[in-house]
């Protein structure tokens, strides 16, 4: 139960557990929430967006300001919905955005959680900048250990004049002042790299994983993938950039494509990928939760890496979920394909739920794994 001066809240996180060990919000939500109730606003029911709030916290407490809020996680924002439903707030209080739909007016209150990834930061500081008025004011929060002279350099380079509170439970605020004589630029994303032994052109959204060139998992799985399946059904699970499923995609040119994610830019990176390496050629991309919208038994090979963080928080359950999932998406001889750090131990639970774990590959630090549905 979430106890801050807007009231009492019943919050869970998304996809929600049975025994869920983790909160739907940290000190630095309610460190934010109790600040705002003590300082002036600029207007008695300011104009409000929220930035990164993660299942809903500041959307719940802050409903009566009918806030419009805006992720980059699919599963932040239908957490969001099931936690203002959960506590009797009609959703259609509040507006959705994803992270690269923003809105076009102003606001006077922004309220930002700290992503960890600098450069989602830096993109939606560039891409807010145009939404500030003469009064606009600017709260930001995260965990101390988030907070760094980089993260309070961006703010200063990009808004204006900056300072932080001083730090509670091991959490901190950072007030940002508009500064309109700035002359801030624009955002430098999607930054681009070219995979090494090819010829395409990888376009990488700010939230997406390794910025400017191919990170070393990747550059091992992509070294064992299955080649030669003829017209088989290949999902790219977890896809990020895409870049798994575009190489894939080269090695079998009669398969269909599926990419999977999450977040809205990851998603929307590897349909450019796609499309710039074969502008003939069809594919689907989903942002969804895990593979929720797929229909069972209707694919062939699912290729994953899954994360184990959510937000900040270190996680295994999303990876057993894409598993579960995955062997229900199967058909009958499918195989799902799985990379991983070699101390997670996925080989058990791949062993545990489809009878059978093969290991592909192995070097130093990862593991490539095949389960196949019997």
């Amino acid at each position: 139960m979430l106890r801050v001066p807007q009231g009492q809240f019943l919050l869970n996180r998304f996809p929600k557990q049975t025994q869920e060990p983790l909160r739907a919000w940290d000190a630095a939500d309610e460190y934010l929430l109790h600040t705002l109730t003590e300082q002036p606003l600029s207007q008695e029911k300011p104009r409000t967006l929220l930035i990164n709030d993660h299942f809903g916290a500041l959307a719940v407490a802050l409903s009566a300001y009918q806030p419009t809020t805006l992720s980059d996680s699919y599963l932040s924002q239908q957490g969001t919905l099931a936690n203002l439903r959960g506590n009797g707030i009609d959703p259609d209080t509040i507006t959705l955005c994803d992270s690269l739909s923003w809105p076009t007016e102003s606001f006077d209150l922004i309220v930002i959680k700290i992503p960890k990834s600098l450069a989602m930061l830096e993109d939606q500081l560039y891409r807010l900048r145009p939404l500030l008025n003469e009064k606009s004011q600017i709260i930001a929060s995260a965990m101390c250990k988030q907070i760094h002279r980089s993260t309070l350099k961006l703010f200063e380079r990009i808004i204006g004049p900056t300072h932080t509170s001083l730090a509670q439970k091991k959490a901190r605020l950072v007030f940002a002042q508009p500064d309109h004589s700035l002359i801030a630029g624009e955002t430098p994303y999607p930054k681009h790299y070219t995979l090494e032994g090819t010829d395409f052109t990888i376009i990488n959204h700010a939230n997406v994983f390794s910025q400017a060139s191919l990170d070393i998992g990747s550059r091992f799985f992509l070294a064992h993938l299955p080649k030669d399946i003829g017209q088989k059904r290949v999902i790219d699970l977890g896809c990020g950039n895409g870049v798994v499923g575009l190489v894939a995609a080269q090695y079998n040119p009669e398969a269909e494509l599926l990419f999977v994610d999450e977040s809205y830019m990851a998603v929307n990176s590897a349909k450019a990928n796609f499309k710039a390496a074969f502008p003939a050629r069809k594919a689907q991309f989903e942002v969804m939760d895990s593979l929720t919208k797929v229909a069972k038994a209707s694919s062939d090979i699912i290729l994953n890496n899954p994360p184990f963080h959510q937000n900040s928080a270190v996680s295994g359950h999303i990876a057993w979920q894409m598993f579960r999932q995955s062997l229900e998406v199967l058909r009958g001889g499918g195989e799902l394909w799985v990379i991983g750090n070699r101390h997670l131990g996925y080989h058990i639970r791949l062993k545990k739920l489809f009878g059978n774990c093969k290991v592909v590959s192995t070097n130093k630090k990862f593991v490539i794994l095949k389960s196949v549905k019997n």
